[in-house]
C-alpha cells in the first residue's frame, strides 16, 4: 500500500470541505452551505426525494457498537451507479470510493475500491458466492435484499470497517451536473478514445486543453481498457476531472444554476444522509483552518480465472489498508484481519 498524494488546502472556512465533496458527486453539500437560505431550501427538497433507508438496526452499521456522531471519525461509501443495461431494475456499482472523515483532525482519507475485486458475496440468496465486488449491487436488487444495502455490507466485509453512510449517483446525474455547470476544462495528457455511454459513438480525446461536456466527461473518467490506461490511468484522469470540477463549481455564475442542479440531484442521487446532517457536518468543518486530503491505494493485479477477469488484491496490502482505516476510525486493531476478499496462491 502506498499513499499516492497528500495535500492541504487553505480556503474560506465554509468552502474547504464542500469543495472536496462536490468533486466526488455530492454537490448538494455545496448548495446547502455556500449559497444561503434559498439554496438550502432547494437542496433540502432534493434530499427529501433522494432519501434511502438501509433498515439497519439502531440506524447504524452492524460493525458499530453504538451510533457515531459527526464529532467522531466516520465513513461514507460513494457509489457511481450504471443502471441502464438492466432497464433501471438492478444496475451495477461502476465506481466505489470509501471516505473516512475525521472532523476533529480535519482529515479525509479516500480509498478507491476496484469494482472487479474478487470477493465472496453473502446474503444474495442463490447468487451467494464468489463474484466481482460490483455484482453485490445487482444481486441485492434482484433478490429484494436491497441493492445499496448489499453493496455497503460487501464493502464493509472487504475492508473490515463499518460504513456509516452512503451517497449514490447515477450516470445521468453525473452528465447533467457537468452540463449544468457549463462543462469542465481539462488538460488532457495523452491521446485516447472511449465509447459514448449513451449512443456508442466514438469520443476522441486529443492531448492538450479541452472543454468537455457531460457525456465527454463521463467517457473521460470511465476509460480503462485501452493500453494508454497504463501510462494515463483512470485514477489520474478522475483526479484531473475532480480538480477541474472544483474550479467550475466555485465560479461566480454557479449560483444562478442552483435550481437546475438541485432538480438533477433529486432525481439522480440516493443517500441516507439528511439535509440536517449535512449542515451539521459543514458547521463542524467550518471551524478548521486546514483540511488534509489523503489517498490510499489497494495494491493488486488483474487475473483471468475461469474466463473471467478479476482484480486480485494483495493480501498484505488489503490488511494494511484495513489497519489504517480502522486506526483512523478509532476502532480496535487487536483482532486478526478478516476480509471477504478471495486471493490466489
Amino acid at each position: 500500500m502506498e499513499r499516492q498524494s497528500r495535500r492541504s488546502r487553505r480556503a474560506r472556512p465554509k468552502k474547504k470541505f464542500l469543495k472536496y465533496i462536490l468533486i466526488i458527486g455530492s454537490i448538494l453539500l455545496l448548495l446547502t452551505s455556500s449559497f444561503g437560505a434559498y439554496a438550502f431550501i432547494k437542496a433540502k427538497n432534493a434530499y427529501d426525494r433522494s432519501q434511502v433507508d438501509l433498515n439497519r438496526a439502531g440506524g447504524k452499521s452492524d460493525l458499530r457498537e453504538e451510533e457515531v456522531t459527526f464529532n467522531d471519525p466516520f465513513s461514507v461509501l460513494l457509489l457511481g451507479v450504471e443502471n441502464y443495461s438492466s432497464g433501471d431494475k438492478s444496475g451495477r456499482a461502476d465506481t466505489q470510493i470509501v471516505m473516512t472523515i475525521d472532523p476533529a483532525a480535519s482529515e479525509i482519507h479516500m480509498v478507491t475500491v476496484p469494482r472487479d475485486t474478487r470477493v465472496n458475496i453473502e446474503n444474495a440468496g442463490e447468487y451467494s458466492g464468489i463474484h466481482k465486488l460490483n455484482a453485490a449491487y445487482s444481486y441485492g436488487a434482484i433478490t429484494g435484499y436491497g441493492a445499496i444495502k448489499l453493496q455497503v455490507e460487501t464493502v464493509e466485509k472487504l475492508l473490515n470497517i463499518p460504513i456509516d453512510n452512503f451517497v449514490a449517483v447515477n450516470f445521468d446525474g453525473f452528465r447533467d451536473i457537468v452540463d449544468a455547470l457549463g462543462g469542465v476544462t481539462i488538460d488532457i495528457k495523452e491521446d485516447f478514445w472511449e465509447e459514448n455511454f449513451y449512443d456508442r459513438s466514438k469520443i476522441e480525446f486529443k492531448k492538450g486543453v479541452a472543454q468537455l461536456n457531460g457525456e465527454e466527461s463521463l467517457a473521460f473518467v470511465r476509460m480503462r481498457k485501452l493500453a494508454v490506461n497504463a501510462v494515463y490511468s483512470r485514477e489520474e484522469r478522475q483526479r484531473q476531472f475532480l480538480a477541474a470540477t472544483i474550479d467550475e463549481a466555485m465560479s461566480a455564475g454557479t449560483i444562478f444554476k442552483i435550481g437546475q442542479i438541485t432538480d438533477i440531484l433529486g432525481n439522480n442521487v440516493e443517500t441516507d444522509l439528511t439535509a440536517k446532517q449535512i449542515y451539521a457536518l459543514q458547521k463542524q468543518f467550518s471551524k478548521s483552518n486546514n483540511l488534509s486530503i489523503n489517498t490510499i491505494d489497494i495494491q493488486g493485479a488483474d487475473h483471468l480465472i475461469d474466463g473471467i477477469s478479476y482484480y486480485i488484491a494483495e493480501e498484505q496490502s488489503l490488511n494494511n489498508v484495513s489497519f489504517e482505516l480502522r486506526s483512523i476510525l478509532k476502532l480496535d486493531n487487536d483482532e486478526s484481519f478478516r476480509t471477504n476478499a478471495e486471493f490466489i496462491n
